[in-house]
């Protein structure tokens, strides 16, 4: 057998290619992370002794042994996957996200907390992790996490000890979309809410809400909402998507006692309660008004525009990402806040009259 080959079958190892280039195992290494001083001959002659042994580079695996670090950052969401993809604010802020952490050279591990006992949150490999925020079970994971010390970084969240927030003014921006349609006359405002808890359950709020609401996004904007209209009146959704709002608005629609405006949670519930009141012949904004919160590009609702808060979802997940390399490099990190850009659209007018005598 010629030097330097390697028997048919057999894995390539580094100093397999070191001897067919005719350099020592640690040149070879050298050659390839190109952190030391070696020629571009020499590196060129190891990286064709690499092509011909079908050497793909050293096992990232050991060189994280030998960082003790995985070069990891875990992003946690709480629905499955394909539930959160469906929801384009979760792709923006991983957008941002992965500009800042991939430019590091971090890969990203994406997990959920579906789990029963967040098993995988509590024994994936990573080095830190960001919790996106309007979970209903973010207090856990971070319960989970802290016996692992590991950087936390969440985004929109309550301030808890060893977690680095990234804010939003959720209830700021209820209060000023409640603000706007007091404004236009309106008294009879209904919310739909996101989920509250876990399990997550459709159904109307219920006076004692607050003690048993584990999600802080969704708890800031209905508290933004109560501040105009302490009667609060609303239906908590089983998620952010059209199907989910649909449901709710049907239901809201067809109490006694009908709203003359909706406050939706994000776009996606606003969409769905448009198409509920299309459904009931009711119309926007005729007969009723309807706020959203996101800001996202949307199908769905014809000519109409949707009059909305529209947040910064990329650059939270780029404050996020620049925040775990911050905690990452041993430095204290920076937890910042971001304000939401009222939009008004065509979905908003003053309230309807009565009708006379």
């Amino acid at each position: 057998m010629k030097a330097g080959a390697r028997p048919s079958g057999a894995r390539p190892t580094l100093a397999a290619v070191a001897a067919r280039a005719g350099v020592s195992a640690s040149t070879a290494s050298l050659a390839f992370s190109g952190a030391g001083p070696v020629s571009e001959a020499t590196r060129q002659r190891v990286l064709a002794a690499a092509r011909v042994l079908d050497y793909a580079g050293p096992d990232p695996r050991a060189q994280s042994l030998r960082r003790g670090r995985s070069g990891i950052v875990g992003v946690v969401l709480e629905d499955r996957l394909s539930d959160a993809f469906r929801d384009p604010m979760n792709i923006a802020m991983l957008d941002g996200i992965s500009d800042v952490t991939g430019a590091a050279g971090a890969s990203l591990l994406l997990l959920t907390e579906t789990g029963g006992d967040l098993a995988a949150i509590a024994s994936a490999p990573m080095d830190a992790v960001i919790l996106v925020g309007c979970s209903t079970r973010l207090d856990e994971s971070v319960a989970a996490l802290r016996q692992r010390r590991l950087p936390i970084v969440a985004i929109e969240a309550a301030r808890m000890d060893g977690v680095l927030t990234i804010g939003l003014d959720n209830r700021p921006a209820s209060r000023r979309a409640a603000e706007h349609l007091r404004d236009l006359g309106h008294e009879r405002v209904a919310v739909v809410a996101l989920p509250l808890r876990r399990p997550h359950h459709a159904g109307l709020i219920a006076k004692d809400w607050q003690a048993t609401a584990t999600s802080f996004t969704a708890t800031e904007r209905l508290l933004g909402v109560q501040d105009v209209f302490p009667d609060l009146v609303g239906f908590v959704a089983t998620g952010s998507d059209i199907d989910a709002g649909r449901e709710a608005g049907l239901a809201l629609l067809q109490l006694p006692d009908r709203p003359s405006a909706i406050l939706a949670q994000s776009d996606l519930l606003a969409v769905g309660v448009f198409r509920a009141a299309e459904e009931l012949g009711i119309q926007v904004p005729a007969q009723l008004s309807l706020i959203g919160f996101d800001g996202i590009r949307i199908d769905g609702m014809g000519a109409q525009v949707l009059t909305t808060f529209v947040q910064p979802a990329v650059e939270k997940g780029r404050a996020a990402g620049q925040a775990v390399l911050d905690l990452l490099a041993g430095e204290p990190g920076t937890a910042t806040s971001f304000a939401s850009v009222f939009r008004e659209g065509t979905t908003t007018a003053p309230a309807p009259r009565p009708p006379a005598g």
